[in-house]
C-alpha cells in the first residue's frame, strides 16, 4: 500500500489513500457488516468474512485486515454505537449504513493498533462516497475527526464506563453482565470481559496417528510456521502449540496431510476425563464437526468402533472429511434419526458434548454475545437433560459417560448434572466434575462430568 502526492510542491495535496492489488478490505468489511444488519440467517460472521473476501479477491494481509475491521466491529459495537451516539444530535436515527461506517471508523482510531487515525477518517469518508452515501459523509467525517482529535478524553470515558457500566465498556449483552456480577463479582466479571475482547490464539493439537511432535515442528519450520507449546494439567506434553501462520492454514501441507487439527485447549478436558482405549466400543452422541471423535480415536490407536452421531447430516460429512484428512478408519458416522440398530449392545464410553450457548467460547465466536438469549439458555437446559439422559441409558455395566459443554452458565452444566443425578442415584455414580474459566484458568470455558453406570 502507497499513501500521498509526491511528485512536485505545486500539487495539491491528496488526502491519504490505500490502494490494493485486489480486492479493497474495507469495502469487503463493509458488504460483510452490512450482512449483519440486513439479517444474515444462521450464518456467524466468520462464514461471512470467508465469503464475502473470496468472492472480492481479498487475499494475505489485506484479508487479515478485512478480518480483523470486521471481528473489531462486531466485538465492540455496544462502545461505538454509545460514543457514536454520544455526538449525534436530535433524534433522527441513523441509516444502517452510517451506523457500520461509524463502528469502522471509530474501531480503528481507538481500538486498532495499526491504523493510523488520518487513515481511519480519509478511508471510511472515502467509503461512505462508494457505498452511495454521499449525504452522510460530511457526518461522518465530523465525527471521526473528533474522535482522532480527543483520544485521551476518550480513553477516560471509555475507563469511566468500564467501571460504571461494563456492559458498554467491555460490549456485552446487559443482561448477561448482569448475571456474570452477580455469580462472580466485578473483579473476575471484568477479567472475563476483557478475554472475551481479546482475538484468540490458533492452537494446534498434534495428530500421532499421522506424525509426531519433532517430525510437525520441522515442517512448521519449512513453513515459516512458528509455535509454542501450550501446558494445561490435562494437556500431554508435545500435543498441543499455540501456532503463527504467514498463509492461510488451509494451504499449508502440514494441515492437509493430516499432521494436525485446530482445537482449543479446553476441549481436550473432555476426552481426557473420558479416556477411551483400544478396543473401546464408543457413542459419541453430538459429533459434529469431529475435533473430539478424531481425538478419541488418537487415544484408542484406531483400534476398536466409534459411533459418531449428529442431528445435522450435513454436519456429519466435516466429521468424515476430518478423519479422512487424519487418517482416522474407525469412526462411522451415523445421523440421529438413524441411529436405533446401531445401538444395542450399549457402549464402553459415550461423549455427549451437548449443544449450548457456547459462553465459554465468546473470544472465537466474535457475533455470539449479540445471539445468545436468557430464554436460549433455559431451553437448551432441557435439550442437554435429554441428551444426558438418553445417553445414560446405552451405557454397558460399569462403563463412563463424560457430559460436556463449552458454556459457563450453571444452567447448562451443574444444574443439568444434579438434575441427573437425583432421579438416577441408584443406578449412577457421578464420579467428578469440572468447570473451567477464563477468569479462573485463563482458558476458554468448558464443563465436564463424568458419569459411571453401576454395576
Amino acid at each position: 500500500a502507497t499513501g500521498g502526492d509526491t511528485t512536485g510542491e505545486k500539487k495539491e495535496k491528496k488526502p491519504f489513500v490505500l490502494r490494493y492489488k485486489f480486492g479493497n478490505p474495507r469495502d469487503a468489511a463493509y458488504k460483510v457488516l452490512m450482512q449483519r444488519e440486513e439479517g444474515s440467517g444462521a450464518a456467524f460472521v466468520e462464514t461471512l468474512i470467508g465469503a464475502e473476501t473470496d468472492r472480492m479477491g481479498v487475499v494475505g494481509s489485506d484479508r487479515a485486515l478485512c478480518k480483523e475491521l470486521v471481528l473489531g466491529a462486531v466485538r465492540w459495537r455496544a462502545l461505538l454505537d454509545h460514543l457514536a451516539d454520544l455526538k449525534k444530535t436530535g433524534s433522527r436515527q441513523q441509516l444502517p449504513g452510517v451506523k457500520v461506517l461509524l463502528r469502522l471508523g471509530l474501531y480503528q482510531i481507538l481500538l486498532a493498533d495499526r491504523i493510523p487515525s488520518f487513515a481511519a477518517v480519509d478511508e471510511t469518508v472515502a467509503l461512505a462516497k462508494r457505498v452511495g452515501l454521499v449525504p452522510h459523509s460530511g457526518f461522518i467525517n465530523a465525527v471521526l475527526r473528533a474522535y482522532a482529535t480527543e483520544i485521551d478524553a476518550t480513553d477516560t470515558i471509555i475507563s469511566e464506563l468500564r467501571t460504571d457500566k461494563p456492559h458498554i465498556g467491555w460490549s456485552h449483552p446487559e443482561w448477561l453482565v448482569k448475571q456474570w456480577l452477580k455469580r462472580l463479582g466485578p473483579e473476575k466479571t471484568r477479567v472475563l470481559l476483557e478475554w472475551n475482547n481479546k482475538p484468540p490464539p490458533i492452537l494446534a493439537r498434534v495428530n500421532f496417528l499421522r506424525t509426531s511432535p519433532e517430525k510437525l515442528l520441522a515442517s512448521w519450520k519449512d513453513e515459516g510456521v512458528s509455535a509454542e507449546p501450550v501446558a494445561a494439567d490435562w494437556v500431554k506434553d508435545e500435543e498441543l502449540y499455540e501456532i503463527r501462520v504467514p498463509a492461510q492454514i488451509a494451504t499449508l501441507a502440514s494441515f492437509s496431510d493430516g499432521g494436525f487439527y485446530i482445537q482449543d485447549a479446553s476441549t481436550l478436558l473432555s476426552v481426557r476425563l473420558l479416556d477411551p482405549q483400544p478396543g473401546d466400543r464408543v457413542l459419541d452422541l453430538c459429533a459434529a464437526p469431529g475435533g473430539k471423535a478424531v481425538m478419541i480415536a488418537q487415544a484408542m490407536r484406531n483400534e476398536g468402533e466409534i459411533v459418531a452421531s449428529d442431528i445435522d447430516r450435513d454436519r456429519l460429512l466435516m466429521v468424515e472429511d476430518n478423519c479422512q484428512r487424519l487418517g482416522v478408519s474407525c469412526v462411522k458416522t451415523v445421523a440421529s434419526e438413524d441411529l436405533e440398530p446401531f445401538l444395542e449392545g450399549g457402549f464402553d464410553r459415550i461423549l455427549v458434548d451437548a449443544p449450548c450457548s457456547n459462553t465459554g467460547v465468546m473470544r472465537r465466536r466474535t457475533d455470539l454475545r449479540w445471539r445468545v438469549s436468557q430464554e436460549e439458555i433455559r431451553a437448551l437446559h432441557e435439550t442437554q437433560f435429554s441428551l444426558l439422559s438418553r445417553g445414560a441409558l446405552l451405557l454397558r455395566p460399569g462403563a463412563s459417560l463424560v457430559y460436556s459443554t463449552c458454556s459457563i452458565e450453571p444452567d447448562e452444566n451443574q444444574n443439568v448434572v444434579n438434575r441427573f443425578m437425583k432421579r438416577n442415584s441408584d443406578d449412577f455414580t457421578l464420579e467428578e466434575q469440572r468447570q473451567l474459566s477464563p477468569e479462573n484458568d485463563g482458558t476458554d470455558g468448558a464443563f465436564v462430568a463424568k458419569i459411571t453406570r453401576k454395576q
